[in-house]
């Protein structure tokens, strides 16, 4: 079965998108990796300055350690260009030394990716931690659909930061959903589903990096289900869409010792290219 992978270059997916790529490489026809700075998104100024009138102070350094800490430490690594394992190796840098075909995605629905999709054959799009909604256009364009892996146990906490939401349950409730793509955010039906107990002091970012890698290995067992037509769905139900936190559900949560990002997410970061 031959797969299009959707990624967005981040601390909470590196190790789990690079080892899954590595790990299908001779079925993978192509991976689009999402600018995070698209001139539509409002570049990297844009970007930031949203997140804090949307977010506050207290979202940048989640910010920093997810997204701008990795590629720079990953831009330092270059300088010292020995061989290094899949999970440390920039998602583009790892496609071309696979020799799978990738690029970078400024406009999912533009129809140049439907192009692309029918052009390399690809039959199932995977979506691993992507920061654009797919349309009816794009999703049709691949024969066998689209699939997602969300860090969340949906319908619960559906939304781009799952994991605060599930910090914020008493208790704590984590869990990665792998279900089908549809153009409605998080809402396809439910191929696999799974809980996953983490410690009292993760934070939203570290249980995002844990979540990832489970799903890997879910999205590994729903891709063989698929390829061998034993797929079950069961609907996802739809509860209420969880934005980007607020910065008084920031400060209420820093209130009660949760954070989205701590010291061991920082040297998580570190360790991603080193």
């Amino acid at each position: 079965m031959k797969l299009a992978v959707f990624t967005l270059e981040s601390l909470a997916n590196a190790s789990a998108v690079r080892r899954f790529i590595a790990d299908h490489a001779d079925d993978i026809v192509f991976v689009g990796i999402s600018n995070p700075y698209r001139k539509s998104a409002g570049g990297s100024l844009g970007q930031f300055l949203r997140h804090l009138r949307r977010s506050g102070l207290r979202f940048v350094p989640y910010l920093a350690i997810n997204f701008s800490l990795p590629e720079i430490v990953g831009a330092v690594r270059q300088l010292w260009p020995t061989k290094t394992p899949p999970e440390k190796t920039p998602i583009a840098k790892l496609c071309k030394g696979l020799k799978i075909r990738s690029g970078m995605v400024n406009d999912l629905n533009d129809g140049e990716m439907a192009a692309i999709l029918k052009t390399t054959g690809a039959e199932l799009i995977i979506s691993f931690h992507f920061d654009q909604i797919f349309d009816a256009n794009t999703l049709a364009a691949a024969p066998r659909g689209g699939i997602n892996v969300h860090p969340s146990l949906l319908p619960r906490h559906r939304g781009p930061v799952p994991t605060f939401y599930a910090l914020e349950e008493q208790p704590p409730l984590f869990g990665v959903t792998v279900h089908r793509l549809v153009v409605k955010i998080d809402a396809g039906d439910i191929l696999a589903q799974r809980q996953l107990q983490l410690p009292e002091t993760v934070s939203a970012l570290g249980a995002a990096i844990a979540l990832h890698e489970e799903g890997r290995q879910l999205l590994n067992e729903v891709l063989q289900d698929i390829d061998s037509g034993r797929e079950t769905a069961t609907a996802a139900g739809l509860l209420p869409y969880c934005p980007f936190p607020s910065p008084e559900a920031l400060k209420n949560a820093a209130r009660r010792g949760k954070s989205l990002a701590n010291l061991s997410d920082l040297w998580a970061a570190i360790r991603t290219a080193f």
